[in-house]
């Protein structure tokens, strides 16, 4: 399915708030930067966006369709990416050592890596390569 490109900057930030919320939640509570299972639970969580930034640092209004996208994570290493009109699947992975989650798209070959600013169960924060942030909250 071919990804519009408003979707797919929508998908990214989502993925990147989702990576910048885990990474800060888990600098919180240990001096590691958590596990895959606080992605994806015991076999899959989803995560929605709850808060932007941009490189600046200042407030990112998120829009109406953009808080009703959601990406599903799956302890098996795939994800589902959906909003109101399309969706994009893919395999992730999450490597704790260096906080970084890495997001490749099934059938264009597109990866995005996120900096995992803060990291909990239920919280995660993404930071896109351009400083820009994107914090997610589980279901």
């Amino acid at each position: 399915m071919k990804i519009a490109l408003p979707a797919y900057r929508l998908l990214t930030i989502l993925c990147m708030v989702w990576l910048s919320a885990f990474s800060f939640s888990c600098s919180k509570k240990s001096e590691g930067g958590g596990n895959a299972q606080m992605i994806s639970g015991q076999n899959s969580k989803i995560w929605k966006a709850s808060k932007e930034t941009t490189a600046s640092g200042d407030k990112d209004k998120l829009t109406s369709a953009e808080k009703q996208e959601q990406i599903q994570f799956f302890a098996n290493g795939n994800f589902t990416q959906t909003s109101e009109s399309q969706s994009a699947n893919g395999t992730w992975t999450y490597d704790a050592a260096n906080k970084n989650l890495s997001l490749t798209y099934q059938g264009n070959n597109v990866s995005e890596n996120f900096q995992v600013a803060e990291l909990t169960d239920d919280n995660m924060k993404l930071q896109a390569p351009d400083g820009s942030t994107l914090t997610l909250k589980a279901e």
